[in-house]
């Protein structure tokens, strides 16, 4: 994270603010001021002297430069590397020093410029931190909210059905305390794969697949191996819970209060100097984290029906409930079941619109025009009512929800009756 901050400040891609704020509020308004321009904000004096970073992925761009391509390419440079590739490919090595272990002491969480984002929020949140657990040889990497308790204990959000819940739960059952490891401040390319869903265990090998070398870890000291980080925490998840919430989500809506599992913090480590990484709730860098990386696995499962060009988690549906998937149709039908595989692929989807070639589906006014011209309402809407949707989605009730998808293509055999005229030559 440090060396890739110093870049944005070489290239004049860094907004730096250097008077004193505060942790409470007033970070996040600026950090707010600056959401639009998506470029990454570096904080020199919050609560006095310490340091914050938000924003770092706050741009598609951003994400495609790091990863050697474009905007537009994006998906298709994620989706080709596959799951078989990148367990050859991605090499992980376990090292035994760490610039995050210049400090190494007591936990207390007292000492960080940990934020509280907004008024309605329960608390201040550690939202930039990646828990790191092993079970049986087999780790994972993840996000979780993590509201601030005391100097040592925090409520993480672990959603059922996700790993880290099952590792828990598994340990729970053992009668066994689960170890983890929490690293804040890492390279970007790794917060990225710790937010991508990749089979069990493979957020390392996914990352340095990613970055087309060797990734390195190192051991805390509940033997716990996390990547180079300004701060890091070891501890572990036992049978305590306790209220987490309210906090604001990726819709800019409050999520509900609930009970959460507690993790106690045993030793904290962390860079002379650290640069606390903090992320704005449902600012761009949370929806990019949250919404990207299923754009792949759309392209995926449609590509099995249609012959799809290209996927869309657009703006104005958070980067997550709604979605564009561009196809080159051959035949009539292959764009409903387009609809069909990207609802499978990413159950929280709530729309989909299916466009032709000429289409630019990053464009919200192309895809409008393309619906206004080319879709006929009584045979071109699938809708699919009383289904499982997205708990962030605050119009569902008790998880469900109505999907509807959009076939806004032209119709084969005639499409001189669609041309448009862009020139009077």
């Amino acid at each position: 994270m440090r060396a890739f901050k110093d870049k944005l400040a070489r290239e004049g891609k860094l907004i730096e603010i250097e008077h004193e704020v505060s942790s409470k509020y007033e970070v996040a308004a600026i950090c707010m001021e600056f959401e639009q321009r998506g470029m990454p904000v570096f904080f020199h004096a919050v609560d006095g002297t310490h340091k914050v970073i938000m924003n770092v992925l706050g741009q598609r761009a951003t994400l495609a430069e790091l990863l050697g391509t474009s905007s537009d390419k994006l998906v298709h440079l994620l989706a080709g590397i596959p799951e078989s590739g990148y367990y050859e490919s991605g090499r992980v090595n376990v090292v035994e020093d760490s610039p995050t272990k210049e400090v190494v002491k007591e936990p207390d969480l007292g000492e960080l410029p940990i934020l509280t984002y907004f008024r309605g929020d329960g608390g201040a949140y550690i939202t930039g931190g990646v828990v790191v657990a092993e079970l049986d040889g087999v780790i994972n990497a993840s996000f979780h909210r993590m509201l601030v308790l005391d100097e040592h204990r925090v409520a993480a959000r672990l959603v059922p059905s996700r790993h880290l819940y099952k590792m828990h739960r598994e340990a729970m059952e053992r009668g066994e305390e689960l170890q983890v490891g929490i690293a804040l401040g890492i390279d970007p390319l790794i917060l990225f794969a710790a937010a991508t869903r990749v089979p069990p265990g493979k957020e390392f090998e996914y990352a340095s697949a990613l970055k087309k070398e060797p990734l390195e870890l190192f051991k805390l000291g509940n033997g716990i191996a996390v990547p180079h980080a300004e701060i890091a925490f070891e501890g572990f998840i036992g049978e305590e819970r306790a209220k987490e919430g309210p906090f604001l989500d990726i819709t800019g809506t409050y999520d509900r209060i609930r009970e959460e599992p507690v993790i106690t913090l045993t030793r904290m480590y962390h860079r002379k100097d650290p640069i606390y990484h903090a992320i704005l709730p449902a600012g761009r860098e949370h929806r990019l984290l949250m919404g990207v990386p299923y754009e792949p696995l759309i392209l995926r499962g449609v590509e099995h029906v249609a012959r799809v060009k290209n996927v869309f988690l657009t703006e104005g549906g958070c980067c997550y409930l709604h979605a564009v998937v561009q196809l080159k149709k051959e035949r009539e039908g292959e764009p409903k079941n387009a609809i069909i595989a990207a609802f499978a692929a990413h159950p929280s989807l709530k729309r989909v619109i299916v466009v032709d070639e000429d289409i630019d589906l990053f464009n919200p006014n192309e895809v409008e025009y393309a619906i206004a011209t080319r879709v006929r309402w009584n045979e071109d809407v699938v809708c699919i009512p009383n289904v499982r949707g997205s708990s962030l989605d605050p119009s569902s009730k008790n998880g469900l929800t109505t999907k509807i998808g959009i076939d806004a293509t032209k119709e084969l055999g005639e499409e001189k009756r669609y041309e448009r005229v862009t020139s009077t030559d």
